[in-house]
């Protein structure tokens, strides 16, 4: 079955002419594209309404926007995060045998860019492209617990869905817990998707020391103990140390050290 949808499929093919193209106009853009010119200015307008296509000169070419800019920009960091974690988590994943994951904020929600599975018939199931909210689950809430104020204020300011009853959805209680996030740098998420679900997460961070991704191992609570659950994070904390290092991040010296 055919899910394209014709008017998304022609915009697009349009958007890459102008990037691969800069600085054609609207006639011969739509001879490329095989339109009439009345319906590749329409799509060109809505293209520019929305950022990712700028009109320059007289008489006017198009070339690509701010939108497209922000939108390769996002893609390069996430393609080369993934690549740099790639073979981190899979010495992880041997190590655990959990389910190992590395999800990114994206708006209000956690998007997995990269997942390895476990070996174990039980185990938490899941797909790379997984969103949900970012109060939801470990990963979720380290994203939320080092993103700005802003981010936090519109995820505490709104309704939240409880999925089952281990989902952190009161704001005095899903506060307190991002400052503990903070100071840890780890969160972990009993049931809050899944009954019986337990994950563990932490940061990692690019060059500038900002929080691009969580880390997280996740599994059964018939395995994932509370009592391994301080090994588990130390695992992973390594794991993430090594692919910010790898991203270029320098973890500051201690005080005494520094001093």
């Amino acid at each position: 079955m055919d899910y394209t949808v014709a008017s998304v499929d022609t915009a697009l093919t349009l958007l890459s002419l102008v990037g691969e193209c800069p600085g054609l106009g609207v006639t011969e853009l739509a001879q490329r594209a095989g339109l009439n010119k009345s319906r590749a200015f329409r799509l060109l307008a809505t293209l520019e309404q929305h950022r990712w296509v700028v009109r320059e000169g007289s008489p006017v070419t198009y070339v690509l926007g701010a939108q497209a800019l922000v939108l390769g920009v996002a893609g390069h960091e996430q393609v080369n995060l993934v690549k740099v974690a790639h073979r981190h988590l899979q010495a992880l994943n041997r190590a655990l045998n959990e389910n190992i994951q590395l999800r990114v904020r994206d708006g209000l929600e956690s998007l997995c860019v990269a997942r390895v599975e476990s070996t174990h018939e039980l185990r938490v199931h899941g797909v790379v492209g997984n969103r949900r909210p970012l109060y939801v689950g470990a990963s979720g809430r380290v994203l939320l617990a080092f993103a700005s104020d802003d981010v936090r204020a519109q995820v505490l300011g709104r309704p939240r869905k409880r999925y089952t009853a281990g989902t952190l959805i009161e704001r005095d209680e899903l506060a307190a817990e991002l400052l503990n996030v903070r100071r840890q740098d780890c969160a972990v998420s009993f049931g809050e998707l899944a009954p019986e679900a337990v994950s563990v997460a932490v940061p990692v961070r690019d060059a500038s020391g900002e929080v691009i991704a969580s880390l997280s191992a996740s599994g059964p609570s018939s395995r994932m103990t509370r009592a391994l659950l301080p090994d588990i994070s130390s695992r992973l904390s390594a794991c993430a140390t090594e692919i910010s290092a790898a991203l270029g991040y320098q973890a500051p010296l201690p005080e005494a050290l520094s001093a």
